[in-house]
């Protein structure tokens, strides 16, 4: 499935009891959760920004993106700091997950692309469906993961 990007390598990360995974080209590290300062008019989705070795980075919180409750915080807790492409500007952000997994390898035939039940699915997040085993991996698109109202708040602090 030659649309999901230029790499069949994944960051994969759990989210509750699921498995999430974006392109590794799309991960630039992963660290422990610091302490997060919450923005005063923020979305629910916007935990707050983080500082990064000097660069002030929001901070979504992907469990509250997906419609569930907001994560709390446990020792696995992470935050995956990926970069978003606004229609040419990158701006980078954290992702809360409930746990950073490992790096995969996934072949062409071990993606499918999502299944068009809108009622169901939300596919403008989900590039496609990889299969481990028995298990199945939701990869996103994090260029889509961001409403325009919140890309607009990166832009306000830079």
């Amino acid at each position: 499935m030659s649309e999901i990007g230029i790499s069949n390598r994944f960051v994969t990360f759990r989210i509750e009891d699921e498995l999430y995974a974006i392109d590794v080209f799309k991960s630039r590290e992963i660290i422990e959760v610091p302490d997060i300062t919450k923005v005063p008019g923020m979305t629910e989705t916007i935990r707050g920004v983080i500082n990064i070795r000097g660069e002030v980075l929001p901070v979504l919180d992907l469990k509250a993106k997906f419609g569930m409750r907001k994560t709390e915080f446990h020792q696995s807790s992470a935050i995956i700091v990926t970069e978003i492409d606004n229609t040419g500007d990158v701006i980078p952000i954290g992702i809360i997950v409930d746990e950073a997994r490992e790096v995969i390898t996934l072949e062409a035939d071990q993606i499918k692309p999502p299944p068009k039940i809108e009622m169901f699915i939300d596919d403008k997040y989900i590039q496609g469906i990889g299969k481990i085993g028995d298990r199945f991996v939701m990869i996103i698109n994090v260029d889509k993961i961001l409403s325009d109202e919140e890309l607009a708040f990166p832009n306000e602090i830079k």
